[in-house]
């Protein structure tokens, strides 16, 4: 091997002018640091007239990923032009012309995660992807190789930057869902379609990564539960923080025996818990070993430069790693069986907001719901909305999300409106 490494890059947008911008401006370190030229020789993209924000100056530029991937001088392969076929296509055949592969594709590595990484190890080369989670945060090289030592049980986190915006503005501004949502578009922190973001699709995708390396499995997308933020309304954010605790879209796999649960829902949290204070577009990953107890990842989820920066550092981790046999370390892996938990097995305390016709009887038949569940109420709090309705907020003490739904079912019988949010329990007593 010389002392340069040629890498190609699939896509010159957000994230690929970051890779861009990086790998110049910090040539002479990267060199320094590992040994090597990291050198940028290929570009593709859509639009050759399209003005670039990113220097190119000494890069070919072309339209035709095949100039990428035939080509016998490029090492590594970066995939960030987005998608899932077209994108998996250019991957596998990166792979299979020996070429290592970066990508920060979530969406991909999430359905095709379990087959590229085979066919990484079958043809000796790299497939690293720690972009594709919570941007610049180093929670994937965490997990694999920090903790790689312990026993993980439990992984949750706030993996997505619209939904965390949108809920911190909801909550200091007091702002609807339409404002947030508005607002957030705007700044360009939501698409125009934020389906993905807002329904929790995006972090339902993190989760099953952040499952499949903490946990050793091949689970499926369709294993995690998800509902969005789209339901969610201000007075929910306020009631709960009356209660002591604060809103978060958190996406969570946890680890009991070899059942697990994955899920992304709209949860509360004790405000005292370290990811309550997580705002904005900001991300954080908070995991539970048996050893270590609990650490968490913090940093921004998105953006050019932070995404960037993860996926230059994992080109310079397959650099160092070239000369290494077996490289993919975590596709050697055999996946560990697994079966999810029942609904019976999930349990929890859990949030409602109640709007009830305001008449007398009215708060016993939610009351009767409860009890003939077998749920245990720890507090109840009744408010007037206005001449005909009134609002109950209940907070329920552990229970079976099996039992809870049926609750639910039962009280949709005789209320307006219910909003009912999961609550993440106070592990420890946090400072």
């Amino acid at each position: 091997m010389n002392n340069v490494i040629n890498v190609g890059v699939l896509g010159l947008g957000t994230v690929g002018s970051g890779v861009v911008h990086i790998l110049k401006e910090h040539y002479k370190k990267i060199a320094l640091d590992i040994g090597y030229e990291v050198k940028v020789k290929t570009v593709v993209v859509r639009d050759l007239e399209k003005e670039r924000d990113v220097c190119i100056d000494g890069i070919a530029v072309t339209s035709h990923a095949d100039e990428v991937l035939n080509d016998s001088n490029i090492d590594i392969v970066v995939e960030v032009m987005g998608g899932i076929e077209e994108a998996k296509q250019h991957i596998v055949k990166a792979l299979r012309n020996k070429k290592h592969v970066v990508t920060a594709n979530k969406d991909l590595m999430a359905v095709y995660g379990a087959e590229l990484l085979q066919l990484a190890n079958d043809n000796d080369c790299d497939l690293c992807y720690e972009a594709s989670v919570a941007g610049g945060i180093p929670v994937l090289r965490g997990l694999t190789d920090g903790l790689a030592s312990d026993q993980i049980e439990k992984i949750m986190g706030i993996v997505n930057g619209t939904t965390n915006y949108m809920l911190t503005k909801m909550s200091q501004n007091g702002w609807s869902y339409e404002e947030a949502l508005q607002e957030a578009q705007k700044l360009g922190f939501a698409e125009s379609d934020p389906t993905a973001d807002v329904d929790g699709l995006d972090a339902a995708r993190k989760v099953a990564i952040l499952a499949n390396l903490g946990f050793s499995m091949n689970v499926s997308l369709d294993d995690v539960q998800v509902r969005g933020i789209r339901k969610v309304e201000k007075e929910d954010l306020q009631m709960a923080e009356k209660l002591g605790f604060t809103m978060k879209l958190i996406g969570k796999a946890e680890k009991q025996g070899p059942a697990i649960h994955l899920s992304v829902e709209p949860t509360l949290l004790p405000s005292q818990h370290p990811l309550s204070n997580v705002n904005n577009e900001f991300n954080a990953v908070y995991v539970h070993g048996q050893a270590v107890g609990e650490v968490m990842f913090y940093g921004p989820g998105a953006g050019k430069l932070p995404t960037g920066s993860a996926v230059v550092s994992d080109i310079i981790s397959i650099v160092k790693n070239m000369n290494q046999v077996p490289k993919n370390k975590s596709a050697l892996k055999e996946p560990v069986p697994y079966e999810l938990q029942g609904d019976e097995e999930v349990v929890s305390k859990y949030f409602l907001r109640i709007s009830l016709q305001d008449e007398p009887g009215m708060l016993q038949k939610v009351t009767e719901c409860f009890v003939n569940y077998s749920v245990s109420l720890k507090e109840v709090i009744q408010l007037p909305l206005n001449r005909e309705l009134a609002e109950v907020v209940v907070v329920t003490h552990r229970t079976s999300k099996y039992q809870f739904e049926r609750v639910l079912e039962a009280i949709e019988a005789v209320a307006s409106e219910i909003n009912s949010y999961y609550i993440i329990e106070e592990e420890k007593q946090y400072v």
